[in-house]
């Protein structure tokens, strides 16, 4: 994927990298790139189902930070991968996800780590820290997502298609008619049929959908990335099974858990045009949330990548480096 991203550090490569036996025959990926003795930062990628990139160790200053990346359960290259046709994501939940992390964290030795999450990373690192607060140092956030209703029903039942008409169409077109009033549910059925002819088409219409609409101006690179079969499947899977739980949270649950988090130096990022998670989340978190830091990107969409997004979020590690 082409992308321009002189807002950032340099590349860096890993020093460190391994497996770890999390249970539920499930092994998570990791790496550790930057300073072997700096302050510790997690980065928690977004989807869920997406996993990590090499170019997302460069939101941080490497002679500062100890970066650690890691791949959710599913998705990456953690294993099993949720492509594989006899998927089963029982033990793909947001519990799992959290433990999975505080397991790393203590194999890792470290004490408190910043936590930097974007999209659905922002949702998990609000869990995480609310089930965690003594091992948080910060937070950094970006693109605001809690899997309220209203924010679902946004993005796949309808609403983002008053932007996108055109896009929509193609979003529509592998559910027949009659079950297009609960589109996440009908894209359930399709993508956990084992059948790679029913799965596999259902799976690039919902990747591409999302790929299509993250951007300011689209990004062909990125669409073409989130075509590929395996990919596009393992995400809309882990997406999708998400998205039909509510992330197993009561509606309005991490927003409403703020008191857990209020004393945790924060700063949220979100770009103004960001149809994917739209401001009014991060509006309602802002709001619940005064003391933490709001950052408004006029010129972005939902992208870490947009240049207005890496440069704020570059600003706000770089306050926290010390």
């Amino acid at each position: 994927m082409t992308m321009n991203l002189d807002a950032l550090y340099p590349p860096i490569e890993p020093h460190e990298s391994g497996e770890l036996l999390v249970g539920d025959g499930h092994r998570m990926y990791w790496e550790v790139s930057g300073n072997r003795e700096g302050k510790p930062v997690v980065f928690l990628h977004g989807g869920p189902g997406s996993g990590t990139s090499a170019w997302q160790r460069r939101f941080f200053d490497p002679e500062v930070y100890r970066i650690v990346l890691l791949d959710q359960r599913g998705c990456g290259r953690s294993t099993p991968h949720a492509s594989a046709p006899d998927t089963d994501l029982r033990f793909v939940t947001t519990a799992h996800l959290i433990a999975d992390i505080e397991l790393l964290r203590r194999n890792l030795g470290i004490e408190r780590w910043q936590v930097f999450g974007g999209s659905w990373g922002s949702a998990l690192a609000l869990a995480y820290a609310q089930a965690h607060p003594d091992a948080v140092s910060e937070l950094v956030l970006r693109g605001i997502f809690t899997l309220r209703r209203e924010e679902l029903e946004w993005f796949y039942e309808g609403g983002a298609a008053a932007l996108f008409p055109d896009l929509w169409e193609e979003f529509l077109a592998p559910i027949p008619v009659l079950e297009r009033s609960h589109m996440i549910e009908a894209y359930h059925r399709r993508l956990f049929d084992p059948d790679p002819a029913v799965h596999e088409p259902a799976a690039v219409a919902w990747s591409r959908w999302e790929a299509s609409t993250v951007t300011l101006r689209p990004d062909a690179a990125q669409i073409e990335a989130m075509s590929d079969p395996r990919t596009a499947t393992a995400f809309a899977r882990i997406e999708n099974h998400f998205f039909v739980n509510r992330g197993w949270w009561s509606e309005g649950q991490l927003i409403a858990g703020v008191d857990a988090i209020r004393h945790i130096p924060t700063v949220i990022v979100q770009g103004r045009h960001d149809v994917c998670t739209p401001m009014m989340t991060a509006w309602d978190l802002h709001t619940a949330w005064p003391e933490a830091e709001f950052v408004v990107v006029d010129d972005a969409g939902h992208s870490a990548a947009e240049p207005g997004i890496q440069r704020a979020l570059r600003a706000a590690t770089d306050r926290f480096a010390h």
